[in-house]
């Protein structure tokens, strides 16, 4: 049964930190082991980690192709592992998968932060009196804790991040399975494939987001904020709230409010602010061969900010993000503020030393939808864009008590002040998009209902399977001559391949005039 992520994105290290993935060569069962137990720790609410067998390392990188594990070594090993991992103290088992990759079987051992912790082991498993120690992850090493570490350890005791305990006022019924469909398509994890076979439950075990026995097995916040049918009625307040201010003094404002799961209102938000607020100017300069470009706002700044919200926020907190646009700056503010050792003193100062992390899972799906570059990068993401777009270097705020955490990002100095309002950017939007509503069915002979189901659920990139399955369609080729060509054709929909078409890897994904429909269709109503 497959993992609920990208293996190949996984071993290249591109959605999981270095420091969380140990690869083995062979099979090393103390040192694996221990550096299970570490993962499971989770000391820093990382969010646990991966060990690979059959892959060799070298200077923290994997040697490929892959030295892989003999067929008949692979049960031999989980046989051993099942029997180790019972002497690790609460007892924890990772989840083990063999899989193919270039050629070559591997074992993928996803070691996720554990829910009782903290867990100890022995420390030579050739003694029945060996003694017992705590491990934990100090970058990509596994070591024992120093002392002060070990009682920072042992204080952690049952602390789990809110994101990562179990519900236990729903049931796995809330789970919407098209919104776990579409985030595995989008990852591109095999799991997808197997879906159809699989119970809820196998399901939501597979990927994490549900944890109990069989009889009451009951599902993760984290699992309920990415995948509920209706996300707010769980957690009212996890929403974006974006308030255009038509003057400094925050007099006369309009707001749109994004809800839906965890990266359905993120995805929606980003594409407003990308498509409606931010802005680029060309400047020809005399005397000079190329023009000057920039924009009012860098978009990977406004986009890793946003994201650093939607990561680092509360979300046993009543209040929701908030987006503040105003003639000169946008504000983007979450609560509660940062975790020590974060003060205001040192966000003033640009010291940005994190090391624990509220949330410990969001970070990893935000991650796999690429929304994210992962921990300790959001904010030198932020000044790097910020410096090549020269633009002014951004405030971070808290106040002493850490209840909130604000990221302010000043406009361009070549751009005038002008009021933004709604109503301006639908003006705008409107004379540039060359399709309206009203000529949907005139020009594409579809429905409008039919052109916005199919662009709602391309605002991620997905197969056409995907999409054959929403619409109860089994003939590939009239359904895209019917659906797909017409809406390609217009330039709603794009290919993620486009110079092979055909491809078994093809998938679409709406385009900026896409978006621009569905916001314009949205201020219709």
């Amino acid at each position: 049964m497959a993992l609920p992520i990208n293996i190949e994105e996984l071993i290249n290290g591109r959605t999981v930190e270095w420091e969380r993935i140990e690869f083995r060569k062979g099979w090393n069962p103390e040192r694996t082991l221990k550096t299970i137990t570490a993962f499971a720790n989770d000391f820093n609410n990382w969010g646990g980690g991966y060990v690979i067998i059959g892959i060799e390392e070298k200077d923290g990188k994997p040697v490929l192709p892959p030295a892989g594990i003999e067929l008949n070594q692979i049960d031999k090993i989980q046989k051993e592992l099942n029997s180790i991992c019972r002497r690790i103290i609460p007892n924890y088992f990772p989840i083990v998968e063999p899989v193919d990759f270039q050629g070559r079987k591997i074992l993928i051992l996803w070691c996720p932060g554990g829910s009782v912790r903290p867990y100890k082991c022995p420390d030579n498993l050739s003694s029945k009196k060996s003694q017992y120690f705590y491990y934990i992850r100090r970058f990509s090493s596994t070591v024992k804790p120093k002392i002060e570490e070990e009682k920072e350890l042992v204080s952690m005791s049952n602390q789990i991040p809110f994101d990562d305990r179990v519900n236990y006022r729903y049931s796995l019924k809330e789970f919407d399975l098209i919104a776990i469909k579409t985030f595995l398509n989008k990852i591109e994890s095999d799991l997808e494939k197997e879906i159809s076979n699989l119970s809820i439950e196998e399901i939501a075990r597979k990927m994490n987001i549900a944890e109990g026995a069989d009889e009451n097995l009951l599902p993760k916040n984290v699992g309920l904020l990415f995948f509920a049918k209706e996300p707010q009625k769980i957690f009212p307040s996890a929403k974006i709230e974006i308030v255009i201010f038509k003057d400094n003094d925050g007099i006369e404002f309009e707001e749109k409010i994004f809800e839906g799961n965890l990266f359905e209102q993120t995805l929606n938000a980003l594409s407003f602010l990308k498509n409606q607020i931010v802005k680029e100017k060309i400047i020809k300069r005399e005397g000079k061969a190329e023009a000057d470009r920039f924009f009012n706002y860098p978009y990977q700044a406004l986009e890793e900010a946003v994201c650093n919200a939607v990561y680092h926020r509360g979300y046993d907190n009543d209040s929701p993000i908030e987006i503040r646009i105003f003639p000169e700056r946008i504000d983007i503010i979450s609560f509660p503020g940062p975790l020590p050792p974060l003060n205001k003193e040192k966000l003033a100062k640009y010291q940005f030393d994190v090391r624990k992390y509220r949330n410990r899972r969001i970070g990893e799906f935000l991650k796999e939808l690429h929304l994210t570059e992962g921990r300790q990068t959001g904010i030198p993401t932020i000044l790097k864009e910020i410096e090549k777009n020269n633009s002014p270097k951004p405030v971070f705020e808290t106040d002493e008590e850490r209840s909130y955490f604000k990221i302010v990002l000043f406009i361009h100095k070549e751009f005038e002040r002008n009021e933004v309002s709604l109503g301006q950017i639908t003006s705008q939007s409107d004379t540039k998009l060359g399709l309206t509503w009203d000529q949907v069915g005139t020009k594409l002979a579809l429905s409008w209902h039919q052109v916005r189901k199919i662009l709602n659920l391309c605002l991620t990139e997905v197969r056409i399977q995907y999409l054959m399955e929403q619409f109860g369609w089994k003939d590939r080729t009239k359904f895209r001559n019917k659906f797909i060509n017409p809406l390609l054709k217009h330039g709603l929909l794009q290919m993620t391949i486009p110079d092979k078409p055909n491809s078994s890897k093809q998938k679409y994904v709406i385009t900026e005039k896409g978006e621009k429909l569905l916001e314009n269709e949205g201020r219709q109503q």
